[in-house]
């Protein structure tokens, strides 16, 4: 657990954590539930390093392809 929460930091990472905090802060300055708790889950998202593509969990695979190439011969029109 520590590993993940002390490793790999990047510039996003730290641009998610701060946006995370700007909306429970503002959550607690107006008192309002629902930010409090967003704000705690992308907190907490980027802490953890958790989400659709941080882990490269929505990494495509590339395409494999088996066929064989032919040249196709073409005539130049001038």
């Amino acid at each position: 657990m520590k590993q993940i929460i002390f490793s790999n930091w990047n510039f996003m990472r730290v641009f998610r954590l701060l946006i995370g905090l700007g909306i429970l802060i503002q959550g607690i300055v107006i008192k309002d539930i629902l930010f409090g708790i967003a704000g705690f889950i992308f907190s907490g998202l980027a802490l953890f390093n958790l989400g659709c593509c941080a882990v490269g969990s929505c990494a495509v695979a590339p395409k494999k392809n088996t066929e064989n190439t032919k040249d196709i011969p073409y005539e130049e029109v001038v």
